[in-house]
């Protein structure tokens, strides 16, 4: 049987459509292999962010059992299921590792305000309303506050970025409560009170005083920094 003898426009045409399907099927490949690349690199965030979870978990189950002496790097990584060189490239040192459990607590403070928001009808009232609640959650495990505020008196290099994302999420926490009132010399209040609150955690975690007075300590420092209602 003779073959098909392609005229020279049919060959033409032939490969004319062969290289559409190439071009067309080109891209669709190039997407379909970056869908999948993006699908894997949020499985590795998520997986990420659930390893460094344990970590901090692992960290503040430690410190709740011994203290701040008891958050040794190498139990850490133990308790967590984590290669200690993995916990090592999160986190250079046992004083970040307690900072950063310190910082995702001060996150979910935030959080909690945003749910349920300070009363009071005066900037004083809604702050000293935060930093009592502030206070009595931290109360609730004495051993891990403590070794908190131990990591946040070293001196550590590496941890000065955690450091500043505290003193940032509590600086957003007292404008919170301040709720657009108009103050004079807020930011110097803030920086103030977040002093006077570094000073009383450490007072209590010491036992120098007990809850009691630091709240009322921490509600009489806004009250004077703050006064009785907003500015005129």
């Amino acid at each position: 049987m003779p073959g098909i003898v392609r005229s020279p426009r049919s060959k033409l045409q032939h490969v004319l459509v062969r290289a559409t399907v190439r071009i067309v099927a080109g891209p669709t490949t190039q997407s379909s292999a970056g869908r999948s690349n993006a699908g894997r690199s949020g499985t590795r965030a998520a997986e990420t962010a659930a390893r460094k979870q344990r970590l901090l978990l692992a960290a503040t189950h430690l410190a709740a059992e011994g203290g701040y002496d008891a958050v040794q790097m190498r139990d850490v990584a133990a308790r967590a299921e984590v290669a200690l060189g993995t916990l090592y490239r999160h986190y250079a040192s046992k004083d970040q590792l307690l900072l950063a459990a310190l910082a995702d607590q001060a996150t979910t403070l935030r959080e909690r305000l945003d749910q349920r928001p300070p009363r009071g009808d005066a900037p004083a009232d809604r702050v000293s309303d935060v930093l009592r609640r502030a206070t009595r959650a931290l109360e609730r495990q004495p051993r891990v506050t403590h070794a908190m505020v131990t990591a946040m008196s070293v001196c550590d290099d590496t941890a000065a970025p955690v450091k500043q994302e505290i003193n940032d999420t509590l600086r957003a926490i007292i404008i919170d409560a301040v709720d657009g009132t108009p103050v004079p010399d807020l930011d110097d209040i803030v920086r103030v009170l977040g002093s006077v609150w570094f000073a009383e955690l450490t007072f209590w975690s010491g036992g120098l005083i007990d809850a009691a007075a630091m709240a009322d300590h921490l509600a009489r420092a806004a009250s004077l920094l703050l006064g009785a209602g907003p500015a005129a």
